[in-house]
């Protein structure tokens, strides 16, 4: 069977993925960084409300995947806690300033992590050289890499994930992200030959307040996952002969 992974950045999202198809959440916290880490109560109503797989982004702040040695201690407290909530993994990304996978920081992740699984995530799309990085990851245990080919979008980097997932074999999941729509997702499986596909599938909401003030200058948006694209991909998934 094919996978959807989805994005989850509100408790509303999380119950919405999973009455829409999804496999698995990855549940962050500040969409405009890019995805943080959740807080402890939002990753543990999470788990009360879907069944699906859940999990959590490690990543203490924005920005780079550089991080010091208290943001990795940061990395680590956050990961034990995610086991103890009885998540099924985390999404980790850890790189070195020459552009390589922190792969001593990386294996220490993965060993504290188990039982559950580790994903690495597009910190990869920012590797020198994406063929010597995945068979780092590999060898530090991680499942799957989140990674859209080294471009902006999966369907521009779709040469490169088909060399990723060739490349790969049975080893490892490569998982195409950013920018799978329901209008692409089945070019985008025919061309990489992936297995498991990662959708932000989030629509804009407005605020409900009745009174805002003006002087704040602010438009008060949320992000929400979209419960038709997720239904539809699911099902485009699943027609898949």
């Amino acid at each position: 069977m094919f996978k959807l992974e989805v994005i989850a950045f509100s408790i509303t999202s999380c119950h919405i993925a999973a009455i829409a198809g999804a496999n698995r959440i990855e549940l962050c916290d500040n969409p405009y960084e890019g995805g943080t880490t959740p807080s402890y109560g939002m990753i543990k109503a999470a788990r009360s409300k879907a069944a699906i797989e859940l999990f959590p982004i490690i990543r203490p702040r924005g920005g780079d995947f550089l991080y010091s040695n208290d943001e990795f201690e940061v990395m680590k407290n956050d990961i034990s806690i995610c086991k103890s909530l009885g998540c099924d993994g985390v999404v980790i990304g850890l790189l070195l300033p020459n552009g390589t996978v922190n792969k001593q920081r990386t294996e220490e992740l993965v060993a504290l992590a188990y039982p559950m699984q580790v994903t690495f995530h597009r910190a990869f799309d920012r590797v020198e050289n994406p063929y010597e990085s995945l068979e780092v990851i590999i060898d530090c245990g991680c499942k799957r890499i989140l990674t859209s080919g080294l471009q902006p979008t999966a369907i521009e980097g779709s040469d490169l994930l088909t060399k990723l997932v060739q490349q790969a074999g049975n080893r490892i999941s490569i998982m195409p992200g950013s920018g799978i729509r329901p209008d692409n997702i089945l070019s985008i499986q025919s061309i990489t030959g992936a297995k498991e596909f990662h959708s932000s599938a989030r629509r804009l909401l407005s605020s409900a307040m009745h009174y805002k003030n003006p002087l704040m200058n602010e438009n008060l948006q949320s992000y929400e996952l979209d419960s038709d694209q997720v239904h539809t991909m699911r099902q485009l998934l699943d027609g898949i002969q």
